[in-house]
């Protein structure tokens, strides 16, 4: 018997797969997933046909009234009733457009509004490059620096005269520092150094330590004597805050609104889950006050209440009382979303930053406070939205928004009564804005992969 198991030994199986199975196709097509999804059953099927109804009702309505039936060229409201009584009247709108857009700036300096929009987004363009290093730096400046120069812009005037030095050098600093980003993107794409190594040699000759940037910072001065040379030559018209208004306003306080939002609702998060007491109360109090009272509210204070509390000789226009308002009250929500994405931190990643060393400072801002930002994209750009929609707010307190200068439409001698279609393109302009915001917060989304 042991000389036959020798002789034939037990045989292994082998593990033989199962061909894959052809992926399911669907020979239905587009007619056949609707009728599987919207007329598979009789209840799906009235449902339905009755959102179909509806929706033709509504689509047909909307359009004669807007499109087929609208006048666009008239001298005056009534004119638009006599050609289409039933169909919009856009040729109001398209009379007042120039000041929806631009409010009571002056015709002839609203190009300046034009050039400073155009600098604020060409300042952001070469965050699209990855060949640029630093771009954080960019964006940075852009914040602190980008509001002298649209400052100049739409206030105007002349250095040392109507614009303080202050003003003036910072403006200068500005353009300066916008010169070099372009100059070193443009070297890159060439693959050459960024201009301001070329000032390396020349600073290593006096000292050892911080060669880079103290050639940045001589590059960077030298460009800015070169732009204050050139600037104090020029001389524009002033503009009186009071007259700018419109879609340009509504900018201005949100984007001023939005780029404080987060810096205010960091101070305000961090201060409240501190362990000193009196920072954490006053972080607390500031932001559970702001957060109970409505927007409008907040505004009324800082118009009425604000300069009681300044000495005498100050005076602050009612624009920077606003934006003081705007600022405080979207940093009060923005602390709690932060807070929120604090929480959300694992307590892992203090330890590991006490491992290795790190103090408060360089914890939160290096490995804390990015993680807890991009959990929070969803949150920051709802609050965006939000306040940007709430900007509408300030008509109520006299600021010539483009929500006061729609109603200012209907105000006219030839356009009396016109209340429907400002509203409308207001509806449809912010529509645009918000939902590409939304968009954005999308693809910023994707990009960190936040669901990760």
């Amino acid at each position: 018997m042991d000389d036959l198991n020798v002789k034939n030994p037990p045989v292994l199986k082998q593990f033989v797969p199962t061909p894959p199975r052809p992926p399911r196709q669907s020979k239905s097509g587009i007619f056949g997933t609707i009728r599987q999804r919207c007329f598979n059953s009789i209840g799906n099927s009235v449902l339905t046909l009755c959102v179909i109804a509806v929706l033709f009702y509504l689509v047909k309505h909307v359009l004669d009234w807007a499109v087929f039936n609208a006048v666009f060229i008239a001298d005056n409201r009534r004119q638009c009733m006599d050609i289409s009584p039933d169909g919009a009247c856009w040729a109001g709108v398209i009379s007042w457009f120039n000041g929806l857009i631009y409010g009571r700036f002056p015709v002839d300096e609203q190009w300046r509004v034009n050039v400073g929009v155009l600098l604020g987004l060409v300042w952001l363009l070469p965050l699209m490059s990855k060949r640029i290093p630093l771009r954080n730096v960019i964006l940075l400046s852009w914040i602190g620096l980008y509001p002298f120069v649209g400052a100049y812009l739409f206030l105007g005037g002349r250095f040392g005269a109507e614009l303080g030095w202050v003003h003036g050098v910072m403006t200068c600093l500005a353009f300066a520092f916008l010169t070099i980003i372009y100059a070193n993107w443009i070297l890159s794409v060439w693959d050459k150094k960024g201009l301001n190594e070329l000032f390396v040699p020349l600073v290593s000759r006096f000292v050892e330590r911080r060669i880079h940037l103290l050639s940045f910072v001589a590059v960077w001065l030298l460009i800015a004597l070169v732009m204050a040379l050139v600037l104090n030559q020029v001389s524009l018209e002033p503009v009186a805050i009071e007259r700018w208004g419109g879609l340009f306003l509504t900018f201005i306080i949100a984007s001023f609104a939005i780029t404080m939002a987060i810096p205010i609702g960091v101070v305000l998060a961090l201060g409240r889950r501190s362990k000193l007491p009196v920072i954490h109360w006053l972080s607390m109090t500031v932001i559970e006050l702001v957060r109970s009272v409505p927007l409008i509210t907040v505004l009324f204070m800082a118009v009425t209440l604000l300069p009681i509390f300044l000495p005498a000789d100050v005076e602050f226009n009612k624009l920077a009382q606003v934006l003081v308002a705007v600022c405080i009250f979207a940093g009060a929500y923005m602390a709690e979303n932060i807070r929120g994405g604090l929480q959300a931190i694992p307590k892992g990643q203090y330890e590991a930053a006490a491992t290795l060393g790190l103090g408060y400072l360089h914890t939160m801002a290096l490995i804390i406070l990015p993680q807890a930002l991009r959990m929070m994209i969803p949150n920051i750009m709802t609050s965006f939205i939000s306040l940007l929609k709430d900007t509408t707010l300030v008509s109520i307190i006299g600021l010539f928004d483009i929500m006061l200068m729609a109603r200012n439409i209907a105000n006219d001698k030839d356009w009396v009564g016109m209340h429907t279609e400002p509203l409308v393109m207001i509806s449809v302009l912010f529509f645009l804005f918000c939902y590409s915001m939304s968009q954005y917060s999308l693809t910023l989304e994707k990009r960190l992969k936040v669901d990760r």
